[in-house]
């Protein structure tokens, strides 16, 4: 089994920062990508931002410039660094990765993880 377990999130002002971290762990033989995904109430799930193995990254047009994503390869960790938050970042953070389970060669499978609440208030 693989889990993603994150942690850091809270309640800050607009303009705080708050640091995100997810570790995988289980039955992992690689990781192609990991990253994080957000939701606000009553919007669709939206990608925030994601960092590949070899350190392609991504991220949505409302946060660059302001959140960095970064990844330890060795210990299955990806981190997202928010600066100058803003009300409108208000959501569950989600972790998100792409990996490659133990046995299941060629496969690669989504996990989630449980999600941790970012507030931002004005």
């Amino acid at each position: 089994q693989v889990q993603l377990v994150e942690s850091g999130g809270g309640l800050v002002q607009a303009g705080g920062s708050l640091r995100l971290s997810c570790a995988a762990s289980g039955s992992i033989f690689s990781i192609n990508a990991m990253g994080w995904y957000r939701q606000a109430p009553g919007k669709q799930r939206e990608l925030v931002a994601r960092i590949t193995n070899n350190g392609y990254t991504n991220y949505a047009d409302s946060v660059k410039g302001r959140f960095t994503v970064a990844r330890d390869n060795a210990k299955n960790t990806v981190d997202l660094q928010m600066n100058s938050l803003k009300p409108e970042d208000t959501a569950v953070y989600y972790c998100h990765a792409v990996l490659t389970p133990i046995g299941m060669a060629g496969a690669l499978l989504a996990y989630w993880g449980q999600g941790t609440q970012v507030a931002v208030s004005s």
